[in-house]
């Protein structure tokens, strides 16, 4: 805490965009103005002058903004983000003596013209000590003024502000911090698709013209590593697969490699660039899906057995999420006392895919995983990939949905899907587009995934599709489709009592 010294009369509270009272970023994108805004207030009736400074947090010197006074002590600065990053920003203040000088001249009596002139040319003179350079040239003139009437004058009231006396200043206590994506992630078109249902990422090339002329500029692969056949899940999320099913994505993992593999059938990791560089020249960025969890037969549990958890008996307990049992993967144990070299290894699964040429990934389930993980590992990654964006795949309380996207995550699921009625649409999108939630929280609206098909979606009427389509894309600037209920190419119908999608390519 500064030093504390009386002469500092002004308050500065209520300071705005600013998240959790500093403690994470506000979020914007490059190009963006970010108003400022702060209750400057002091005692008495003096009049007050404010500042914002900001810089880059690769910069040490400040810039700064004068703020406008609006009403009730409230006051507002901008200044414009134009590099990836962190920048910070605070305020200052102090009771500007020569503002108040010339306010209060126009209520005194005539008589005391020699004294206010010599106040005024006394602050004046101190003025031009403290200029430089053309203020400085400028300010002489004044100091040999005569009369009041010479001192009346708004070029004189600027140069006064610009070089006021700040000894007394006050500034607020932290340095705020504005976090700067790129502009994709505030605006992007997310369409998803399984490889594996057009054949090979080579076979799946075909494909990039006829999505990059729908509009999407984001074509999201589900997990495309090789496939554990341990409790492998047969179609329909059946227990017990047959012989032929090619078993979920999500159970990542076996003994033809793991995370940092591309499953065979699908091609080599040098398919998987060149898809890569081939949807770049189409205008689209590919999104990888990473979903921290292992299949039993998972290179990992061998290797690295003190990643999970083990119970009494010695094996390791299957995730579930009840009454949702998942028996083809494992999940990592968080609290294991290696837990530092796991932190390492997952992020460093981000890392290989970043370079080979990803920067956008949809994290599977990131709730069910350390919130402080997800925390240091982002802000790891966009230091050496600062134009990365990661998506929150979070279905779950709004406090947790709320804390992924301030611990980093660029963008967020929401509850679109499940809000259904005007007042209920109406209600939600009030609360997430203004601050402070919009303030961290970037929305991406999604109608249906390979495995969801919710209630508005089972009345089984093509128009309800494109109804909830349309929602999606007026109410959020990054929406996310799931490719077989809008090209009519899947099966949509729905598995009896259940929200879940009868036939989904996800099996």
């Amino acid at each position: 805490m500064a030093e504390l010294d009386g002469r500092r009369r002004v308050i500065i509270e209520g300071v705005q965009p600013e998240v959790d009272s500093g403690l994470f970023p506000a979020k914007r994108v490059i190009g963006d103005r970010v108003v400022v805004e702060a209750d400057v207030f002091a005692d008495g009736h003096d009049l007050l002058s404010a500042v914002v400074l900001s810089r880059h947090a690769s910069e040490n010197e400040m810039r700064e903004v004068r703020m406008t006074p609006l009403i009730n002590a409230r006051s507002r600065g901008a200044f414009v983000v134009e590099q990836l990053g962190f920048y910070l920003f605070t305020i200052e203040a102090w009771v500007d003596h020569f503002a108040t000088w010339s306010r209060d001249l126009k209520k005194r009596d005539a008589s005391d013209h020699d004294v206010q002139l010599a106040i005024g040319l006394q602050m004046i003179r101190a003025a031009h000590k403290r200029a430089k350079g053309r203020d400085k040239r400028k300010l002489v003139a004044f100091t040999r003024a005569e009369t009041l009437d010479d001192l009346q004058s708004a070029d004189l009231i600027e140069l006064m502000q610009r070089n006021a006396d700040r000894r007394f200043a006050s500034r607020y206590q932290i340095e705020v911090m504005i976090e700067v994506d790129r502009k994709k992630a505030e605006y992007s078109t997310w369409y998803e698709l399984f490889p594996r249902s057009f054949g090979t990422l080579r076979d799946l090339e075909k494909q990039l013209p006829r999505i990059a002329k729908m509009g999407f500029d984001v074509l999201y692969f589900p997990p495309v590593h090789p496939i554990g056949a341990t409790f492998r899940k047969g179609k329909n999320n059946k227990v017990g697969a047959e012989e032929g099913d090619v078993g979920s994505p999500w159970a990542n993992g076996s003994a033809l490699g793991g995370y940092k593999s591309i499953h065979p059938d699908l091609g080599t990791i040098d398919d998987f660039e060149e898809i890569v560089a081939l949807a770049a020249r189409h205008g689209i960025e590919i999104a990888l899906d990473v979903a921290f969890q292992a299949s039993p037969d998972h290179p990992y549990v061998k290797e690295h057995p003190e990643w999970f958890l083990a119970r009494p008996d010695g094996t390791i307990q299957y995730a579930e999420n009840p009454p949702k049992k998942y028996q083809d993967i494992y999940p990592f144990h968080f609290e294991s006392d290696a837990w530092q070299e796991l932190w390492g290894e997952l992020a460093d699964i981000f890392r290989f895919w970043a370079n080979k040429g990803v920067r956008i990934f949809r994290v599977d389930n990131p709730h069910t995983k350390a919130l402080p993980f997800w925390h240091w590992c982002i802000r790891a990654l966009k230091n050496e990939f600062p134009e990365a964006i990661f998506l929150a795949e979070a279905f779950t309380r709004p406090k947790i949905m709320y804390w992924l996207a301030k611990g980093g995550f660029t963008q967020s699921y929401t509850y679109f899907a499940w809000r259904n009625t005007k007042e209920e649409i109406t209600e939600y999108f009030a609360e997430i587009n203004k601050p402070p939630v919009s303030d961290f929280f970037r929305p991406n609206a999604w109608p249906n995934t390979p495995d969801m098909l919710t209630e508005y979606l089972q009345y089984v009427d093509p128009a309800a599709s494109v109804i909830r389509l349309t929602v999606a894309v007026t109410l959020s600037s990054n929406y996310y489709i799931f490719r077989a209920a809008f090209d009519r190419t899947g099966d949509i119908t729905r598995e009896p009592g259940s929200k879940d999608s009868l036939h989904s390519e996800q099996y």
